[in-house]
């Protein structure tokens, strides 16, 4: 039988992370014992100390444990924490290096969206790859660049240490988990009694590119803000760079190094959440929306949606323009 922690930290804890993962896995424990007369699971609530309070003062958890009542645990689950990441982990000093020893003991870590930021503190994801909330993702890098930070994925696996993209993202964590413990068919099992799309295991398509404008070089933001108003224009880096009275090499080595993207990538970056919001609408049309926002070679159009979305236009077309409809 595996010992679960699922983690009440200080903070904004999320405390749908935390019951949703207790529901999940509870629900896979009843029905496995159904079947094989004995539990996988033995969950249970841990925390700094009985009760645990969220910050706001929305919740309250009664742990079962506290951290230092914790001998053995096989698996820590860590919940987000909504708050400003630095604040987090400096509320969590105790927590994070319970973390880190309960690992050197054996322990694997499955942390959830912006969760990742504690367990990257930790310092066992260094060298590693992992993912996060979509939107927090460039933070995550910064904070800790010896991180391999894969924001496309929904689920990284790694040495004992789990991660998941952003928000409900972690109940595909917990499904997996469901299934390395368990099997594939108490895994899919709970997966139709949650109704929980197994497999699942990219989050490119739920993105939506923001800008990256958390920088202070004034002639980059300049050259954003161009790009940002004429997208659908056949821009010019060469003639871009000479406007700002520079040179390409130099514009691109200050745009790279404020956004993490070269001016084009940008550039296609901004033109595709265009080609999103557009073929959301009910009545799209996919090739009126690869002229409007700048393409008119069909085939380059859909390599670049496929590259930054990871499924073809026509696709993202069916699946969230059908959800519109349907509302």
């Amino acid at each position: 039988m595996k010992h679960i922690s699922i983690l009440i930290p200080k903070g904004q804890f999320s405390i749908v992370n935390i019951a949703g993962t207790f529901q999940i896995l509870n629900w896979a424990n009843d029905m496995f014992f159904q079947q094989a007369r004995k539990r996988l699971f033995e969950i249970e609530f841990v925390g700094h100390h009985k009760p645990s309070n969220d910050s706001n003062g929305f919740f309250s958890v009664m742990p079962s444990k506290t951290l230092d009542q914790v001998e053995k645990t096989d698996l820590i689950v860590v919940p987000a924490v909504h708050e400003d990441h630095a604040k987090a982990i400096e509320m969590n000093e105790k927590v994070i290096s319970w973390i880190r020893q309960q690992y050197t003991n054996g322990a694997e870590i499955a942390a959830y969206c912006i969760g990742v930021f504690l367990l990257a503190e930790t310092g066992l994801l260094n060298g590693k790859t992992c993912s996060t909330h979509w939107g927090e993702a460039v933070h995550l890098q910064e904070m800790f660049p010896e991180i391999k930070v894969q924001s496309e994925k929904i689920i990284t696996e790694c040495e004992g240490l789990y991660t998941s993209g952003g928000a409900y993202a972690f109940t595909n964590l917990a499904i997996y988990l469901i299934e390395k413990y368990g099997g594939r068919e108490l895994a899919i099992l709970t997966a139709k009694a949650f109704m929980i799309d197994v497999d699942k295991n990219d989050q490119s398509l739920f993105a939506m590119f923001i800008g990256q404008k958390q920088h202070q070089d004034e002639m980059v933001l300049e050259v954003q803000e161009m790009i940002e108003k004429d997208f659908k224009e056949q821009l010019n880096v060469e003639q871009i760079a000479r406007t700002k009275a520079t040179n390409r090499r130099t514009l691109e080595r200050r745009f790279r190094a404020a956004t993490g993207n070269s001016v084009i990538q940008y550039l296609q970056r901004v033109r595709i959440e265009s080609a999103k919001k557009l073929l959301e609408r009910e009545n799209s049309n996919i090739m009126d929306t690869m002229f409007l926002v700048g393409y008119s070679d069909s085939k380059a159009f859909r390599e670049v949606f496929r590259k930054h979305v990871g499924i073809s236009p026509s696709e993202y077309r069916k699946k969230f323009a059908a959800a519109v409809s349907l509302g």
